[in-house]
């Protein structure tokens, strides 16, 4: 089907923004002690968390003047679709932005880097290219910080009917050490 599309006359696509539903709204790790989850503040802070995961497991205590006595700040439901995010991707470069997008068919994410210049980057090709046509990114970006690793879709999650699916539906970051 996409061949046939290819085949009709190319027509230039205006840029479209991301329906709201299919985009990040919060973040969140699940405690290593009491298995809770808490909402993590910023994408940078759930990087920090994400990127050390593995060597320093996230507890409630990391989240200042919180504790695992008290009660979970989101509980996992199928209130809104959750993604489990893979422990140890090194944190995003300096200046870059990870973005994950839901695909409409909620069966995966793809996931780009947005340049300091606001170009979008969709594979390592496209970045080792920017970062040799941009040397001063050189030793500031490394390619082994930049991680194509899609985060899982959970399944149980993913509205029953997609077409009657609310354009408000979001969807969470969640890392855990599953």
């Amino acid at each position: 089907m996409e061949e046939e599309e290819i085949a009709k006359t190319a027509k230039p696509k205006a840029k479209k923004d991301v329906a709201p539903g299919r985009v990040i709204d919060t973040y969140a790790a699940q405690c290593d002690k009491c298995h809770k989850w808490r909402v993590i503040d910023s994408q940078d802070e759930y990087e920090e968390v994400r990127s050390k995961m593995l060597e320093d497991p996230f507890n409630c205590e990391k989240k200042q003047g919180r504790s695992c006595e008290e009660a979970a700040d989101i509980d996992y439901d199928s209130s809104r679709t959750w993604v489990i995010d893979k422990p140890g991707i090194p944190k995003t470069p300096k200046g870059f932005k990870r973005s994950l997008v839901l695909r409409k068919d909620y069966s995966k994410m793809d996931t780009y880097y947005i340049t300091p210049t606001g170009k979008k980057l969709r594979s390592r090709n496209e970045i080792a290219a920017f970062v040799d046509a941009n040397p001063e990114f050189k030793n500031a970006a490394p390619l082994g910080d930049f991680n194509f690793t899609v985060p899982k879709v959970m399944e149980d999650t993913i509205p029953s009917d997609l077409k009657l699916a609310s354009p408000i539906v979001t969807s969470d970051m969640r890392i855990s050490k599953q």
